[in-house]
């Protein structure tokens, strides 16, 4: 792999501000940062994202990369943030031949601050063969306890998503932002980066709802599990039984809601029923 130039413009997360509290006490608070970057690819400007800004280069590459308007890690030559002038500068060897057409046609999605697609991505038809992973139940609760503490900026300040490339329930990267598309874009950029140890990834957590777009892109990086605490949509099953996606939504201690299962879900820890469970 060729070297890739990065500016390494990290920020940090949250930010302290002083609240008053119930009890009419003045106390520091810290809050999540939120800060706009636009993204530039080839001079040309793509789009503006709102982000912690803990790792802006990996969210840019991520986000280009889950566009399909960067196709290939070897194209890419550098990303240059600049917080001064709120831009990050992306140079690549190759852009696609349709990128005025993917440019022209955009669909806003449900992702948290709205998130947009671009070039029917969400009619995709050239992703590779999942791997048809199992998951034991025992497994998951495992995940579920390990993943607990990772939610550092949520913990200390709210109003984030998290999401994490995990290897059954070994957690290989952990990522939080404003947005869970931003969090699951910055690990898809991690991945071309070498941050992370993609290559064992085989589950994705995160916070989020389990829409049609984070089915697409944990999709095209190649993951066939993924496990979220909150709900599931109706477009997201759709794309998961198209694409052989096992998803495990609300799962939350020992519950849980797994959809498209085939013989991968392995049931090994059933848990006691208690007065009130739902039969």
């Amino acid at each position: 792999m060729h070297d890739i130039s990065l500016s390494q413009a990290r920020l940090p997360a949250t930010l302290e501000i002083e609240v008053l509290d119930e009890f009419g006490e003045a106390r520091p608070q810290a809050i999540a940062a939120e800060r706009a970057l636009t993204v530039y690819l080839n001079r040309r400007e793509i789009v503006t994202l709102m982000t912690l800004g803990a790792d802006p280069e990996a969210l840019v590459v991520g986000y280009l990369r889950n566009q399909g308007l960067l196709v290939a890690r070897e194209d890419l030559e550098a990303v240059h943030v600049d917080w001064e002038v709120e831009a990050a500068a992306v140079v690549t060897r190759h852009l696609p031949e349709d990128l005025e057409a993917r440019l022209g046609q955009r669909t806003v999605t449900t992702g948290c601050g709205q998130g947009t697609v671009f070039g029917r991505l969400l009619e995709a038809t050239s992703l590779h063969v999942l791997p048809a992973t199992r998951l034991r139940q025992s497994v998951l609760y495992q995940l579920l306890e390990n993943l607990g503490v990772y939610n550092e900026t949520y913990r200390s300040a709210g109003a984030v998503h998290g999401c994490a490339l995990c290897r059954q329930e070994t957690v290989l990267d952990f990522v939080e932002d404003v947005g869970r598309h931003n969090a699951v874009d910055t690990l898809a950029g991690r991945q071309w980066l070498g941050e992370a140890a993609s290559a064992d990834a085989d589950i994705f957590y995160t916070t989020g709802r389990l829409t049609s777009e984070m089915v697409l892109k944990v999709a095209q990086m190649g993951i066939g599990v993924l496990v979220s605490r909150s709900g599931v949509t109706q477009k997201g099953v759709e794309l998961a039984e198209r694409f052989g996606v096992l998803l495990i939504a609300r799962a939350k201690g020992r519950h849980f809601q797994a959809i498209n299962t085939g013989e991968r879900l392995v049931l090994d820890a059933i848990p006691p029923r208690r007065p009130g469970d739902r039969r």
